[in-house]
């Protein structure tokens, strides 16, 4: 089960000693991409600082043709196939390589995709951790900066795009007229992870009047869902801001955004050439909250070409560099530079959940993370990474002070630019600008675990008015590290008419474990005093009873987005630990939701209302929880503006808890909601909806991907058909989910059907299943399918002391790899979780 395609931090630390001005030319044949391998020349030059030493050059391949090191043959046992090792350097050296690697239909290396609609071949590469070997020779490690040459031989009628510009273009030869050879600029320094090749019979839209060559891609059958117009727009804003804000402009000669199939993230910020899944072109109608979505994932990459591509971290140990900087930033441009003004919101909304359940898991990890090798570096990409160091840079960013941040972001860029950096370069910039020490600020939130909370105690005097407050703060996870510096708001609130608003907001340093809040002696309680108002810290929050329940009794009348979302989500954590019953957040939903306007807090109110029925719930209430939640989508249904987002919200939500006869009668046309527009997005939506539940057969299924001849139509019909209450659909899912021959996009989509919370009796037989599977998951597979797969058939639904001593079994399989571990524990956490919250909602 052991897998050798892993670079170690400490060996990848001694190449980069030994070998330094690296440049490669690597030459691709694609063939006509059908094939199952391609072939891949590669010369390499670089020096070495002791001649005589040996090191080893990184490549997947199926078969090694030739390789020369310095004119002399390398013998064929130099190669294990995914290690070149090579012996007796010289102080400059040659490297020669060709050999045949293979498509991929995992999302990594150089992935393969044929359009169902058209059968066009595309391609695009996706190398970050560590799979740009499996395309070319390289020394496949961040710290390792090379200039590329790129020549690719495709077929005439495609298009192909890599980092640089394209230098020529020309027939491969006098007597085929079906080739072309493209030859690509040289890049300046690059990592290998950021290196990229798209290639295919491309639809592309240049910018019109862009200072910075600009170009959309996506294949020829989704040209139509483009919307270059949008796309533009917030590049265009959000390279003005940047260059703004980092004294920079920007780095590169040009700037593709090309849209990919069966990609397996958002997106990737290949220098000049970043790749996007395709669900973000609309094929159907969605909410602005979605584009703004789309708007900060373009923003994140684009931030990425200054800090990630231009500025690299040294190891993967600063992943957080690239991550959190990226997170934090696009959202501040998305709020300064366009039409999202509110963006913060969907910041917190998206950020806040997602890292708190990160870092409350036995497998939480410093926001600079230890990684001894590339396998953990891919597990790291994650809410601590991505969420929580978000979080914290807005934190820090109230710690020193815009102007300072951004003058420190200056400094670092211009001190690193085209190299390497490490976090004590980052911030050793800051503290120079901002004039605070660092050392202490990132000790306490960067290289902990765990989450303060924070919370008020005070007492009274006979009138009511306190004698004594104090912020206190509390360990509550992870390491006991105590006091964290941080610069708190304290929000009071009051009602006026039927809103509750802020009166009054108190900040103060707190660099202690109890510090006293002097500005409210003498003053009487509010109605809701908020800790940790605007949401600038990351931290949990202890509300005093008053504001408990002025907050639950009146979340609708809170005035300010920002302050509602954050109550929402102090409410949801109260369900996730186990202190606030399932059924209770289901009627505050039902109560409240109705009147809220921000599309994003309201599509993650219905989203957590419906997982606190199926998953956080007793099984025993899930009817009635259900019933109110259905009620309350009928009643906002009627209520929403036709065509509006929340139309479209409430839609969802009336679809998955509501009464199949309406679903039905939507999907086929009849007693449409005026203003609701049925097209894929939501006929899919209640297909799934109905099958699950039983109401929806194969042939009906079929009926409605035969209207969507598209792959992502199959995909969908796939998680239908798992997703239907029949012992006979779960074997069979269970069977194509663990098919090597079908792409893992696809192998997702099937999982995301088969397991249902309330088909416990369906899944049960699957339990043992696991655990027999799991060493077959691990092995001769890229880490990205075993990961996908260990995650996506643990039994989670499954809510049982059984499913937990069965998944504890599985921790002591023999010879299992670390990430397997991991994926258990967290599994494992999140069991018990659910079944303390079950608890809670029973009593």
């Amino acid at each position: 089960m052991s897998d050798d395609n892993i670079l170690g931090r400490d060996e990848a630390a001694a190449r980069a000693r030994l070998l330094g001005d690296v440049a490669y030319d690597v030459d691709l044949d694609l063939g006509d991409g059908r094939g199952d391998t391609f072939t891949s020349a590669t010369r390499a030059r670089f020096s070495c600082s002791t001649p005589g030493a040996s090191t080893f050059i990184d490549l997947t391949a199926t078969r090694l043709r030739s390789v020369t090191l310095n004119g002399v043959d390398v013998p064929a046992e130099a190669f294990d196939g995914n290690r070149l090792t090579l012996r007796g350097l010289a102080a400059t050296n040659e490297l020669i390589v060709h050999a045949d690697c293979a498509f991929q239909r995992t999302g990594t290396g150089l992935h393969r995709f044929v359009d169902p609609t058209d059968d066009a071949v595309y391609l695009h590469t996706q190398f970050e951790p560590f799979d740009a070997h499996l395309v070319y020779a390289c020394f496949d490690q961040p710290d390792l900066k090379a200039r590329f040459r790129l020549t690719v031989r495709a077929p005439r009628d495609w298009t192909v795009i890599s980092n640089e510009p394209v230098a020529s273009r020309e027939p491969a030869s006098h007597t085929a007229d079906d080739v072309d050879i493209w030859r690509f600029d040289v890049t300046p320094p690059l990592s290998t992870y950021v290196t990229a090749m798209v290639a295919g019979p491309l639809h592309v839209v240049h910018a019109p009047d862009a200072d910075v060559p600009m170009a959309l891609y996506c294949r020829a059958s989704l040209a139509e869902h483009l919307e270059p117009d949008e796309m533009f727009e917030i590049t265009r804003a959000g390279m003005a801001f940047y260059a703004d804000a980092f004294g920079l402009a920007y780095p590169f000669s040009k700037y593709d955004q090309l849209f990919v199939p069966e990609f397996n993230f958002g997106a990737m910020e290949n220098a000049g050439c970043v790749t996007f899944s395709e669900n973000y072109l609309f094929r159907s109608r969605v909410t602005d909250a979605a584009r703004m979505s789309r708007a900060a994932t373009i923003l994140h990459e684009l931030a990425h070409m200054w800090f990630g591509d231009l500025v690299t971290m040294r190891w993967w140990g600063d992943l957080w560099l690239n991550e959190s900087f990226a997170t934090y930033i696009s959202f501040w441009a998305l709020t300064e530079a366009t039409r999202f003004t509110d963006a913060w919101v969907q910041f917190v909304n998206q950020n806040v959940t997602w890292s708190f359940r990160q870092d409350q898991l036995p497998t939480t990890h410093p926001i600079v993370a230890d990684a001894p090798d590339t396998d953990t570096a891919i597990h790291n990409f994650d809410g601590i990474t991505y969420a929580k160091g978000g979080l914290v840079l807005r934190q820090l960013v109230a710690w020193v002070g815009t102007d300072a941040f951004l003058s420190g972001l200056r400094d670092y860029f211009a001190r690193h630019a085209w190299g390497n950096a490490t976090l004590a370069d980052f911030l050793t910039a800051l503290e120079k600008t901002s004039g605070r020490s660092m050392d202490r600020w990132a000790q306490q939130w960067l290289t902990t675990t765990g989450l303060t909370t924070l919370e008020l105690t005070t007492t009274t005097d006979r009138d009511g008015r306190y004698d004594d407050a104090v912020l206190v703060q509390h360990p509550s996870t992870g390491d006991d590290v105590l006091p964290r510096d941080m610069r708190v708001a304290i929000g009071r609130y009051g009602s006026n008419a039927d809103d509750i608003v802020r009166r009054e907001t108190i900040d103060l340093d707190v660099t202690t474990a109890r510090t006293p809040v002097e500005a409210l002696l003498g003053r009487t309680a509010a109605d809701l005093t908020l800790l940790n108002d605007g949401l600038r810290n990351y931290v949990k929050v202890r509300l005093d009873d008053r504001s408990l329940e002025t907050l639950l009794g009146g979340m609708s009348n809170i005035a300010e987005p920002l302050t509602r979302a954050h109550a929402w989500l102090l409410a949801w954590d109260l369900v996730r630990d186990a202190h606030l019953p399932a059924r209770r957040y289901v009627q505050l939903v039902a109560d409240h939701a109705v009147g809220e306007t921000q599309t994003d807090t309201l599509r993650r109110l219905t989203m957590q209302a419906i997982a606190a029925i199926d998953r956080y719930g007793d099984p025993g209430n899930r009817q009635a929880a259900r019933t109110v939640l259905a009620r309350a989508s009928v009643d906002a249904l009627d209520a929403a503006e036709p065509g509006s987002d929340l139309q479209l919200v409430w839609a969802r939500c009336r679809m998955a808890v509501g009464d199949p006869s309406w679903t039905r009668t939507v999907l086929d046309g009849r007693d449409v909601p005026d203003g609701l527009v049925v097209d894929h997005d939501l006929r899919w939506h209640a297909a799934i909806t109905l099958a699950a539940r039983g109401q929806f057969g194969a042939d009906e299924i079929e009926a409605v991907r035969a209207d969507d001849p598209t792959d992502e139509g199959s995909r969908r019909a796939a998680t239908a058909l798992a997703a239907r209450p029949l012992a006979s659909a779960k074997q069979q899912a269970w069977t194509r989910a663990r098919d090597r021959d079908l792409p893992l996009a696809m192998r997702r989509s099937i999982c995301a059907g088969f397991h249902r919370y309330d088909q416990p009796d369906l899944l049960t037989p699957f339990v043992d299943r696991f655990v027999d599977v799991l060493p077959d998951l691990w092995r001769n597979r890229v880490r990205q399918e075993s990961l996908d797969l260990t995650e996506g058939l643990f039994p989670l639904a499954v809510a049982s002391e059984a499913t937990l001593e069965a998944a504890g079994g599985a921790l002591a399989t023999p010879g299992l790899p670390e990430p397997a571990r991991r994926i258990l524990r967290e599994q494992i956490d999140e069991l018990r979780r659910t079944l303390r919250a079950r608890a809670a909602d029973r009593d």
